[in-house]
């Protein structure tokens, strides 16, 4: 500890030019700062500062052993505040944007706040593009792949899009077996609310392919109504296959076309830190374990995958 000790006296030196301050500062006299300082050199076998009667300033050695010594109070610094911060009870409000997904996140917040009683839920459900830092989030669930350099990221799991329709609609319409034949029925589309654009369906071969013309029958920004129409026999969606689990296992809506779909991405990010806050960590853990149960990750601040 008196090496220690050592490092913190000769840094508050180097930032004060001054024995005289830094005692003042430490508590503790000029005479006792000098001899710390001595001992250092001693220990070291260089000498770091040049002394006069009117300043104190740095040697090539002292400049570059404050760079290290900065670095090494740092680390010891940033260890107190993590083990200080792993021994608290996650608590105190914790604001978080969630996409329009109800069905995939509902179940496993309610069980997060039965677990964490003392952490006060902010929720803010949209598909906007929030700017996490800016709008002062403390979390947020997304789909895409990370994008923002100030976010640490955490992926949650996969899903993949489908195109299903009810038994009901297909006895009245007929089953499509061809892209090109999805022109003749009813389509229950989704908008894009920050593009504005419909989600295509069928992926196109090259950027320049425009995107198949589709009739639409029914336009919305939400994955309950599309579930819901589908349900009622009024079209074909396309619909991600976390929200259908139980319709398509008990043959209320049929998947078709096999072929046409996509695969998305959700991800947990939050605003990069090296020790983020108890109630973070406890949020990005629940939800990397319950939303995708079967999705391998990381902790955060240890390996939390940094957003590129």
């Amino acid at each position: 500890m008196d090496s220690l000790n050592g490092f913190v006296v000769f840094v508050q030196v180097a930032e004060t030019r001054s024995f005289v301050a830094t005692g003042r500062l430490l508590g503790v006299s000029a005479s006792a700062v000098g001899k710390s300082v001595a001992r250092l050199e001693e220990k070291l076998g260089v000498r770091l500062f040049h002394r006069s009667t009117r300043s104190v300033t740095l040697t090539a050695e002292g400049t570059l052993f404050l760079e290290r010594s900065r670095r090494i109070l740092a680390e010891i610094e940033a260890a107190e505040l993590e083990l200080s911060q792993a021994a608290a009870a996650p608590r105190g409000r914790l604001r978080v944007s969630l996409p329009l997904v109800s069905s995939l996140v509902l179940p496993v917040l309610g069980d997060f706040m039965r677990e964490y009683p003392e952490i006060e839920l902010d929720l803010d459900f949209t598909d906007r593009l929030v700017d996490v830092v800016e709008e002062g989030f403390d979390a947020v669930v997304r789909t895409g792949e990370p994008a923002d350099s100030r976010l640490s990221a955490r992926r949650l799991g996969t899903f993949r899009t489908l195109l299903v329709a009810s038994p009901d609609y297909l006895v009245r319409r007929g089953t499509p077996h061809s892209t090109a034949e999805l022109r003749q029925h009813s389509c229950l589309h989704y908008r894009f609310p920050s593009s504005g654009k419909l989600e295509a369906w069928v992926p196109r071969q090259s950027q320049a392919e425009p995107d198949l013309p589709l009739p639409n029958s029914m336009i919305c920004n939400n994955i309950e109504t599309r579930v819901c129409f589908a349900l009622q026999g009024l079209g074909i969606a396309s619909l991600p296959d976390f929200a259908i689990r139980e319709p398509l296992a008990d043959g209320r809506l049929v998947p078709l076309l096999a072929e046409v779909g996509r695969t998305g991405v959700f991800h947990v990010l939050w605003p990069a830190s090296k020790h983020p806050s108890p109630k973070v960590r406890a949020l990005v853990d629940f939800l990397s374990a319950r939303v995708f149960p079967a999705a391998k990750s990381n902790a955060p601040g240890a390996k939390g995958q940094r957003s590129r």
